[in-house]
C-alpha cells in the first residue's frame, strides 16, 4: 500500500509506541493520585509538555493537553473571549470555522476574510478589517489542511497587535507542528496541535496557551490540567506524542527536504493536459492539492485503490460534502471543484512512491477521459 493521506491521519510511530509501552503495563496510575505512582505520571507530563515548549521554542507559553486538535479550537475560540467581535478566513479547518459560525448564531459579530488563490489569507483584506472595527479575538490556520498554503502568522499576529494590542490571536497548527521550521512568537496567544498528524496517537492533543492570556475551561470536572481543561489526562496518548514530536523535530529539516522532494516528483509528472495544480509555491511540502479538471476527485480516489494507493479528495472532516468549501473559497468553479485530489505525505514516503503514484493518476485520468 501507498498511503498519501497523511494530512488527516498518519500512522502511529512503532518506536514512539514502544517507548511509551511503559504507561500502558506498569505506569498506568492517575497522574491525579498523590501516591508515588501518581506523582510519577504527573512528572511525566510536565516533561511532555517542556518537550512541546522546546519544540516549538516557546519562553512565555504554557501547555494544555486535550482529547483533540478539535476540541483545543475550541478551547480557545469559546474559553478566551465571551462576546464580542471575532475574526478569522474562509479557508480554516472545519473545528474553526463551524465554531465561528455557533459563535454567529449566539449572537457575535462574525466576519470571514477571503483567501488569495492558493488558500492563504488576504492580508491586505485581514488588516483593513481590524483597523476599523474593534476586534477581540482573530483565528487564521498556520498551514491550510487543503491547499497547504502557509501563513506567515508571527508576521499577521504582530501586525494586528500594533492595530489592537487587546485581541487575542488563536493560530490552528495542526498540519505545521513538527513538519514546518517554526518557533512562536510573543504575539501569538493561543496555538493548537494534534498528535495523529505526527505519527502519534487518535485522542490527543494540545492548546498552547501564553501565560497572561485567560482561559475559562469548556469541560468541567477535576481540575486537571491547572483547572484549564477536566478529565483524567491520557499519559500514555501524552507521552506517544511527546516521543513522536521528538523524532520529528530531531529531522525536521531533513524531512520536509524529502516532504519537497516527493512532492515535486508528483507535480513534475502530472499530465498538464489533465491536472491543474491548485497548491501554490508558500505551501507545505507535505501538502498537495490538484484538480483533474471534468473529473470526479471521488472516481479516481476508489480507482486509484485499486492499485494499492491512498489518497484523499479533501478533507477528511468534510468528506460528506460534494465540493470542498476551502477549494471554492480559493475561486474556483464546479469543472475544478469536482476533480480535487488532495495528496499527503509523511517522511516515510518515497520518491519511488511519487513517480507509480503519478503515473497510475495519469493512467487512470485518460482511461476515464476515453483517451486511452
Amino acid at each position: 500500500m501507498i498511503y498519501f493521506d497523511n494530512a488527516a491521519t498518519t500512522k502511529p510511530s512503532s518506536s514512539a509506541l514502544d517507548r511509551a509501552k511503559v504507561f500502558n503495563e506498569d505506569m498506568f496510575f492517575n497522574p491525579s493520585a498523590l501516591y508515588a505512582g501518581g506523582l510519577m505520571c504527573a512528572k511525566e507530563i510536565k516533561n511532555a509538555k517542556d518537550s512541546v515548549l522546546k519544540n516549538l521554542g516557546a519562553v512565555n507559553h504554557e501547555v494544555i493537553f486535550t482529547s483533540c486538535g478539535t476540541e483545543s479550537d475550541n478551547t480557545a475560540i469559546f474559553g478566551s473571549v465571551r462576546r464580542g467581535t471575532f475574526v478569522t478566513d474562509e479557508g480554516e479547518h472545519s473545528a474553526v470555522y463551524k465554531s465561528f459560525s455557533e459563535l454567529k448564531n449566539r449572537g457575535n459579530n462574525v466576519c470571514f476574510i477571503p483567501l488569495k488563490k492558493y488558500g492563504a489569507v488576504d492580508e491586505n483584506i485581514l488588516y483593513n478589517y481590524v483597523e476599523n472595527n474593534k476586534t477581540d479575538f482573530v483565528s487564521i490556520v498556520h498551514v491550510n489542511n487543503e491547499t497547504g498554503a502557509i501563513n506567515d502568522i508571527n508576521s499577521i499576529a504582530a501586525r494586528l497587535k500594533k492595530i489592537n494590542p487587546a485581541l487575542i490571536f488563536h493560530a490552528d497548527g495542526v498540519q505545521a507542528y513538527g513538519k514546518i521550521p517554526y518557533r512562536i512568537s510573543a504575539d501569538i496567544d493561543l496555538y493548537s496541535i494534534s498528535s495523529h498528524k505526527i505519527n502519534g496517537l487518535k485522542g490527543t492533543g494540545a492548546l498552547i496557551r501564553k501565560k497572561n492570556v485567560s482561559i475559562s475551561p469548556i469541560i468541567i470536572g477535576g481540575g486537571q490540567e491547572n483547572d484549564k481543561r477536566s478529565g483524567t489526562e491520557n499519559v500514555f496518548g501524552i507521552k506517544v506524542f511527546e516521543y513522536a514530536g521528538e523524532e520529528h523535530y530531531n529531522k525536521l529539516n531533513e524531512n520536509f527536504f524529502k516532504a519537497e522532494q516527493v512532492k515535486n516528483a508528483i507535480i513534475n509528472l502530472l499530465d498538464k493536459d489533465i491536472f491543474h495544480i491548485i497548491s501554490g509555491e508558500n505551501s507545505s511540502p507535505y501538502i498537495l492539492s490538484v484538480s483533474a479538471k471534468g473529473l470526479r476527485g471521488e472516481v479516481i480516489m476508489h480507482s486509484l485503490e485499486e492499485y494499492g494507493i491512498i489518497v484523499g479528495n479533501g478533507s477528511a472532516c468534510s468528506s460528506k460534502n460534494r465540493y470542498s468549501r476551502v477549494i471554492q473559497a480559493c475561486g474556483y468553479k464546479k469543472d475544478v471543484l469536482d476533480g480535487v485530489i488532495r495528496l499527503s505525505f509523511d517522511f516515510s514516503n518515497t520518491v519511488d512512491e511519487a513517480v507509480f503514484v503519478a503515473e497510475k493518476l495519469n493512467e487512470v485520468s485518460r482511461r476515464l477521459k476515453g483517451i486511452i
